[in-house]
């Protein structure tokens, strides 16, 4: 802080006046002193002109203490002002320097809080992957009780952890992908000998097979359950990638699921057995591979879906066995082509499907046996085949209107 050091205005006049008389009786003395002192006469008499010299010497002096005196106020006047000046300068420098702390203090408290978030980032990412490790390691237990927990754990991770969603669907879709022979119906065990003589590992192997199976109709139902959440639900899985190619599914219920985006695979699978379900089931942007497909026992249920949107794809798929149902579904857009698709058994029902928009192909297509049918659909768009010798569908093949 800069200081103003000035004596009072009394005191700096009277010093500066006593110095300036000092000064004038100090000249006047060197000046006689130098002449010599000479004496001074005086007159019987004082005329006009000596009392006015006299006057014009006093007005002198009193002028010269008068400007002396001014001097020292305009002196202190300047004094002042430089002081206010530094003042406003010193101010200013201040008010910068505190704008500087306050963006260092805000600068600093930002670093703290990012390396606070870093650091709740860095916990959270250890306890996702921690949760993860261990659900994981469920899923390969040998009991099927830790492999259901195992499965609960990783959905419930899926939910909470946003950016490993993928990888616990992934994981998950893997689980359906391992190698699975569906459990034989318990009355091929039973009747032909008493309960006592059933050789206790074929008991054993039954009982095992249905738990594997439980653990993975918990996958597909846990899977389904996102699937119908609204998208901007947190906890949503649509839009991300599942991959069920080469399962074996002997049953499962993706009804009214949502497919709106991302891809689905179910290529290769084998649908063998039970009944697996996507009834209405809305398929509007996702792209679903259906290719190369095995329905060859059981019910697939497709009743009341809707195909509005994306592609889903049948080719090469192959209807040999079981029961397919599209009853009541609505082809209203986007591609579903079933090219190169083998139909040789079993049944596939299009009875009261609305055809009125997109392409449903059938071009390609081999019909060697089983039923086909097309009976009671609402059509606007027919659905393409290829052009048969004289006209005549193959046998099994029921078109609309015949």
């Amino acid at each position: 802080m800069p200081e103003l050091r000035l004596w009072g205005i009394r005191r700096s006049i009277g010093l500066a006046v006593a110095t300036a008389l000092l000064l004038v009786g100090g000249l006047i003395a060197a000046a006689l002193g130098f002449a010599g002192w000479p004496a001074l006469e005086r007159g019987a008499t004082v005329t006009a002109a000596t009392l006015f010299d006299l006057l014009k010497l006093v007005f002198a002096v009193v002028a010269g203490i008068g400007g002396v005196a001014a001097l020292v106020v305009a002196y202190r006047r300047q004094r002042v002002a430089e002081h206010t000046n530094a003042l406003a300068e010193f101010a200013h420098h201040l008010a910068h320097a505190a704008d500087l702390r306050a963006e260092v203090t805000k600068a600093l408290a930002e670093a703290a809080d990012e390396r606070a978030k870093i650091e709740t980032d860095r916990n959270g990412i250890r306890l996702f992957n921690e949760r993860f490790a261990k659900a994981s390691e469920q899923l390969g237990s040998e009991k099927a009780a830790v492999r259901l927990a195992g499965v609960y754990a990783l959905a419930g991770l899926a939910d909470d952890w946003r950016e490993g969603r993928q990888t616990c669907i992934d994981v998950l879709c893997a689980y359906l992908r391992m190698p699975y022979t569906p459990p034989e119906d318990v009355r091929n065990y039973a009747p032909a000998q008493a309960d006592d003589q059933v050789p206790t590992v074929d008991v054993d192997s039954a009982r095992a097979a249905r738990e594997e199976r439980e653990v993975r109709h918990t996958v597909i139902r846990l899977v389904s359950r996102h699937l119908r959440l609204a998208e901007d639900d947190a906890t949503s899985w649509g839009g991300y990638n599942f991959d069920f190619s080469g399962a074996v599914l002997d049953g499962g219920d993706f009804s009214g699921a949502i497919f709106s985006d991302g891809e689905v695979s179910f290529a290769g699978v084998r649908f063998s057995g039970g009944e697996v379900s996507f009834s209405e089931a809305a398929f509007c942007g996702a792209s679903l591979d259906f290719n190369l497909a095995t329905f060859s026992g059981g019910r697939v249920d497709f009743d009341w879906a809707t195909f509005s949107g994306g592609v889903v794809h049948f080719g090469r798929a192959a209807f040999s066995g079981g029961e397919v149902f599209f009853d009541g579904a609505t082809f209203s857009g986007g591609d579903v082509p079933f090219g190169g698709a083998s139909f040789s058994g079993g049944m596939v029902s299009f009875c009261g499907a609305m055809f009125s928009g997109g392409l449903v192909s059938f071009r390609g297509a081999k019909f060697r046996g089983g039923l086909v049918s097309f009976d009671g659909v609402r059509v606007q768009d027919l659905p393409e085949f290829d052009d048969w010798p004289a006209g005549r569908p193959p046998d099994g093949l029921i078109l609309p209107g015949a």
